[in-house]
């Protein structure tokens, strides 16, 4: 069976779209990085494109088309009833809302036709999954566990916030769901906004500005962890007035002005949300084990990026394993969708531990030289690329790493990578003020050679996906401060030999020069952009921003 995945949905975000033959993904990958529209909410016409063209499949071969939302209908009706019983604030604002998100979700949902007017007549059956089934099957279906509990946390769904699942067997049940707007997500998203960042975008930027807060704000009138599991003051967060932070303003002051300075009282209220998510997920995870009797936890859904909780969650020994997606946020529904036949028409699903997320283009030695050779660059070819660059990054240059198949996911895992030496406790400030564009508090992870991890990490865990944090040990944090945060805690990528043989060798050769198994690694795109899919991307990349060098294929570009 030849199967299309699509994440796509009217007013929502991260378009994207997998294939798969007989249950195995072949390719996948978000509409931005091709678009270069940050969070690409599109129809994904070019992903599309490129999954049927990676596999040498035509619309008109494939079985099924499966997307991971249900009818617009779901919601309308959802928010409709929510609004009727106050448990959703009646305004005029949120009445034009749900009629024009019924109308535009209604014009934009026809899947066959929406599909046929892009890529021409196809036999495939269309299937509309539910949002979450679709992230929870993306959850289970790759951790590799026989047995494990599934938490979806995000935004919503149709009617869903959160829900749990237990997977046994290859099959996949449904055991509860606590419904929209009791969503974690959306608790997040509100203070997200209030703090002058992008909701439902930029929720990692408060994560990482949570460890320069302190205790002492107290958010209770918003969100509690004494109620099963937790429980949101939808009315407190979405207020009554025309600003939907009129609350939280109430109570803390007038919101932080986007792109202004960031205040002590900023860095507080940051702490408190994050702590207060931290909590609600160790509840879930606590109510998930007991539940389905199931010591694996498999995460999936946007807020289960949050790897400070994750991190807490593995470390607390509520459970023996962890397993999250990492294309865990919208994107990564597609993976899910494209299974959701075989609940129906197999016995079983097909099931694979998934420990690569390079599932997207590759370009050949000869397609790169033909991009150099356009920007006429002078370029050397080496023998051995992963010594190259090792040497460069010795020397303090930060380097831009184009190699293979481009990951899926918000995670640069050694394949379109930035790259620096994590021993230079200045290189964190350099990268972001003229490399990255970004905010002074954004942290950066450290690749380490997965053999090594536990003589730098606390509690050092198998880590490929950079979806978990620990703490760096104390005597540690000073051999790699770039990559140390100021919690003394590290959002580690353990690199195996077998799975990224290149990126491997390329830390082993720095670990030869400077006896330190780890390189400070960040996503190979400027703020606001989408990481780089191709050669030329990569190219006005490094043009365009204080990198020292590219190394891109068998060829280094110096400055």
């Amino acid at each position: 069976m030849i199967g299309l995945g699509i994440n796509y949905f009217a007013n929502t975000h991260d378009s994207s779209a997998c294939i798969a033959r007989d249950g195995q993904i072949l390719f996948a990958v978000a509409e931005e990085r091709l678009s270069r529209v940050k969070h690409d909410a599109r129809f994904p016409v070019q992903a599309i494109r490129a999954c049927l063209d990676f596999a040498g499949v035509a619309p008109e071969e494939l079985d099924v088309v499966c997307r991971s939302w249900p009818r617009h209908s779901a919601f309308a009706y959802h928010d409709l009833k929510c609004m009727l019983t106050r448990k959703l604030p009646v305004t005029s604002a949120g009445i034009l809302t749900l009629a024009r998100d019924s109308i535009a979700g209604t014009l934009q949902q026809r899947g066959r036709k929406l599909f046929e007017r892009h890529f021409g007549a196809t036999r495939a059956e269309f299937h509309l999954v539910d949002h979450h089934l679709a992230h929870a099957l993306s959850a289970y279906a790759y951790s590799g566990f026989d047995d494990g509990a599934v938490l979806v946390l995000d935004g919503r769904g149709a009617h869903e916030a959160t829900s749990l699942w237990h997977g046994r067997a290859g099959h996949l049940d449904h055991v509860w769901t606590i419904p929209f707007p009791q969503s974690l997500g959306l608790f997040y998203a509100q203070f997200t906004h209030y703090l002058g960042f992008t909701p439902f975008a930029d929720e990692w930027k408060v994560m990482g500005l949570a460890p320069y807060g302190e205790p002492g704000v107290n958010l209770d009138s918003f969100i509690s962890c004494e109620d099963f599991p937790y429980r949101i003051a939808v009315r407190e967060l979405l207020g009554h007035s025309r600003s939907t932070l009129a609350n939280i303003t109430a109570r803390f002051g007038p919101p932080r002005a986007a792109e202004s300075e960031i205040r002590m009282r900023d860095k507080n209220v940051a702490y408190a949300v994050q702590d207060a998510c931290e909590r609600a997920m160790l509840a879930l995870a606590r109510e998930a084990v007991a539940r389905t009797g199931s010591r694996n936890l498999c995460l999936a859904g946007g807020v289960a990026l949050n790897s400070k909780a994750n991190g807490k969650i593995l470390a607390s020994g509520l459970v023996d394993n962890l397993f999250v997606q990492p294309a865990a946020s919208d994107d990564g529904a597609c993976l899910g969708a494209v299974l959701a036949p075989y609940l129906t028409r197999y016995a079983a699903l097909p099931r694979f531990k998934m420990r690569d997320a390079a599932l997207g283009g590759e370009y050949s030695n000869a397609e790169i030289e033909k991009t150099l050779a356009t920007y006429k660059l002078n370029a050397k070819r080496t023998d051995d690329v992963a010594r190259s660059a090792a040497c460069l990054l010795a020397r303090g240059k930060i380097i831009g790493w184009f190699q293979g198949r481009m990951e899926f996911g918000p995670r640069a895992l050694g394949h379109r990578s930035i790259l620096a030496d994590p021993r230079d406790p200045k290189m964190t400030e350099r990268v972001n003020n003229a490399v990255k564009f970004r905010e002074w508090w954004r942290p950066f992870a450290p690749s380490i050679l997965a053999e090594a991890a536990n003589e730098f990490l606390e509690s050092a865990t198998d880590s490929p996906f950079m979806v978990l944090t620990a703490q760096v040990r104390p005597e540690k944090r000073a051999v790699i401060p770039a990559v140390t945060h100021a919690d003394g805690s590290a959002r580690p990528q353990t690199v195996e030999r077998d799975t990224n043989p290149l990126y491997w060798h390329l830390i082993h050769e720095f670990d030869k020069l400077t006896n330190v198994p780890v390189v400070m690694n960040t996503s190979f795109n400027l703020r606001g952009e989408p990481i780089v899919a191709s050669p030329t991307d990569a190219v006005r990349t490094f043009f365009s921003s204080g990198l020292d060098a590219l190394v891109i294929g068998d060829f280094v570009v110096v400055k």
